[in-house]
Formats: structure tokens, C-alpha cells, sequence
């Protein structure tokens, strides 16, 4: 006896649907297997924000000043330092604010904001550059405190 079109039509999707499913489908991988250890990254600071008699400075530590080579030669600055003040599990957890501490401003989240509860407590100011003078910058305004750790400086 001969199979009739329909049987033969049904054997012929079975290696198919088999296929498909193999390609598809795959077993649940365990927990441990797919997760990984997050990176860990290091900083230092590169120097330190300065303030005093009115005038505020960037000390930068005595073995990178051969790195402000042609620095004075920049009107401006982005200094890139952290807020370490605000270096603790419970503020580092803090994703929404309202901006500039303001309960009337709408809750953004911090990506969006100023704020310095961040999951890493890095911010960004441009200055501008005054003098260089051997290992010190005065420049003007910066919104950090005095004795601020400075991790990096590029030009504007």
C-alpha cells in the first residue's frame, strides 16, 4: 500500500518541526554559569582642588606635572573629579532625585540630573585656566569643595 499525500506531507514536517525545535530551543543554562564576577576598575587621584584667600587652584601630585606640559597654553579645562563626600553603599543606591534637592522639581532619574548621589560618584566641570605655575593651576569656579580629589584633566 502507498501513503497517501496527506501521510507523506506529515512525514516530510516532522524532520522539520525536529529542526526548528533543535534550533530554537536550548536547554536552561544554571544560575553560577551565567553570572559573572562585575569588573572592578581602579582610580587615584591625580591631584586635588585647592581653595583659599578667594582664588581656587588644582594641585596636581608632583609625578603627573610633567603631564601639564602646554596646559597654560588652554583657556579651559574639564576637570573630572569625585564626589567624595557622598562615598557610601546607602548613597551610591540613590537612582531618582529631585533635581537641585527641590521636592517641587519632577523626580528624574540621576542620569538625567547634577546630583551627586550617583552609582559612581564621578562629576565634570569646566573651568577656566588662569595660570600654571610648576605644579599648581588656578583656575576659576569650580563646584567642588576644597580638598576634592581630581582624577583626570582634559582640554575643552
Amino acid at each position: 500500500m502507498h501513503p497517501t499525500p496527506e501521510r507523506l506531507l506529515q512525514y516530510a514536517c516532522l524532520p522539520l518541526a525536529a529542526l526548528v525545535l533543535a534550533v530554537c530551543w536550548s536547554p536552561p543554562l544554571r544560575a553560577e554559569a551565567t553570572t559573572k564576577a562585575a569588573p572592578v576598575y581602579s582610580v587615584s587621584p591625580i591631584g586635588w582642588v585647592r581653595k583659599s584667600g578667594g582664588r581656587t587652584f588644582i594641585e596636581v601630585e608632583p609625578r603627573y606635572q610633567a603631564a601639564l606640559l602646554g596646559v597654560d597654553q588652554l583657556s579651559s579645562l574639564w576637570v573630572f573629579w569625585w564626589f567624595d563626600r557622598n562615598d557610601a553603599p546607602d548613597k551610591r543606591a540613590i537612582l531618582q532625585v529631585h533635581p537641585r534637592g527641590n521636592p517641587d522639581n519632577p523626580l528624574r532619574g540621576v542620569f538625567a540630573t547634577r546630583s551627586p548621589f550617583r552609582p559612581n560618584l564621578i562629576a565634570l566641570t569646566q573651568v577656566t585656566v588662569i595660570a600654571v605655575r610648576g605644579n599648581m593651576i588656578e583656575i576659576g569656579e569650580i563646584d567642588a569643595f576644597a580638598d576634592t580629589p581630581v582624577l583626570d584633566l582634559k582640554p575643552y
